[in-house]
């Protein structure tokens, strides 16, 4: 089993076995991170293959200093940021000043256990705008003002987007939760 200095090295020489062993010890994991910022798996696939490419030709400016699975999220992540760019014009867009979202209060989700599928479905289903704030901030750990740079949004837009996400998110998470209680109490 190769290193991932090994693969590294490979890499930069352009050697294909060591890019499939990348391929084959990563894209799970990076599927996963282009998951969060796709509207579909096929979606999902396709950013996969962009940032593998982007990879695959830029692995020489890796420095070796942080983390290599660090380094590749960042790849991915700003490869799903231009490929939501690129495609913006062709989403359906929700104006955000004409989506109304109700908090639903306080209600603790602590000892809600939810699947991967229906965390999956419920960011799924946020407008792209929402969606792509919220996995930046919430998930991937920007800032408001760096959110607003790399989007090419005003910072107050992030914050307003994030927080009427996770209102969004509370209400799917809240519903989600009822149609179980009531699915137990019936069966």
């Amino acid at each position: 089993m190769m290193s991932d200095s090994q693969i590294i090295e490979g890499c930069v020489r352009h050697d294909r076995r060591s890019q499939q062993e990348l391929y084959d010890r990563y894209s799970r994991f990076l599927l996963g991170v282009c998951l969060r910022y796709a509207t579909d798996k096929a979606e999902a696939e396709d950013i996969l293959q962009e940032s593998f490419l982007k990879i695959y030709f830029n692995i020489k400016e890796y420095s070796g200093t942080g983390s290599f699975t660090g380094w590749l999220r960042k790849v991915a992540v700003n490869t799903a940021i231009t490929h939501y760019h690129k495609n913006l014009k062709h989403r359906y867009h929700v104006d955000i000043d004409e989506y109304v979202s109700v908090e639903t209060g306080t209600t603790s989700f602590e000892e809600d256990f939810f699947t991967s599928d229906e965390l999956y479905r419920v960011l799924n289903e946020l407008p792209a705008g929402y969606r792509m704030v919220f996995n930046m901030y919430a998930v991937e750990g920007y800032k408001h003002k760096e959110i607003a740079e790399i989007l090419h949004i005003d910072t107050n837009t992030s914050k307003s987007q994030y927080s009427r996400a996770k209102a969004v998110i509370r209400d799917k998470l809240e519903k989600l939760r009822k149609l179980r209680s009531n699915y137990k109490e019936e069966g």
